[in-house]
């Protein structure tokens, strides 16, 4: 069995846009700061990183799904040109009011992930900037770290909270016994 990082895309990787609206084009795409090396630091420390998302815009049918793993395939792509490979990206293509068992905060994401990797979900870890986040990952039985970027972020209840990924990481990593390797790597 594997250990794994589960890391919610919009918020996590890449900013999040504006309330409302929706990352649905590669122009839209910008990576956060320390992003490749938090994953860079994962793989080093023997996780699996895999990306779980709610990517409601398709249900609204602002983009495909044809559109949606393209945008995913080249953020693979630029994340592994950074060294910083994923194992696997799932995303819930439905709306709020779907009764389907994949959109966080239910855990269908991070169970599909864990049949397909052979994950042990109590040795992973989910890391999102929303509370939904952290209910999938418990939910799933998962350890659970929050993004909290601004002060005015709401109070989650959470095994850790952090400013950044990268902060999580080194955080996530002390608490495993592991020495966050330093890494500096640029997304551009």
């Amino acid at each position: 069995m594997f250990k794994a990082a589960f890391l919610d895309r919009d918020g996590v990787i890449n900013r999040k846009a504006p309330e409302g609206e929706y990352v649905t084009r590669w122009e839209e795409m910008v990576f956060l700061p320390g992003v490749a090396e938090a994953i860079v630091s994962f793989r080093r420390a023997g996780f699996l990183v895999i990306v779980v998302s709610n990517q409601r815009c398709v249900a609204k049918g602002l983009l495909t799904l044809r559109d949606l793993d393209s945008l995913n395939r080249r953020m693979r792509e630029k994340l592994a040109a950074d060294g910083a490979m994923l194992d696997g990206v799932y995303c819930c293509p439905h709306d709020i009011e779907s009764a389907c068992s994949c959109r966080k905060p239910a855990p269908g994401l991070l169970l599909e992930a864990a049949a397909t990797h052979q994950i042990d979900l109590k040795a992973s870890w989910m890391i999102g900037d929303s509370l939904s986040d952290v209910e999938a990952g418990r939910s799933a039985g998962c350890k659970t770290a929050f993004l909290r970027v601004t002060s005015k972020s709401p109070g989650v209840l959470a095994d850790l909270v952090a400013p950044s990924l990268l902060e999580a990481v080194s955080q996530i990593l002390q608490r495993e016994q592991f020495a966050m390797p330093v890494t500096r790597l640029s997304i551009s």
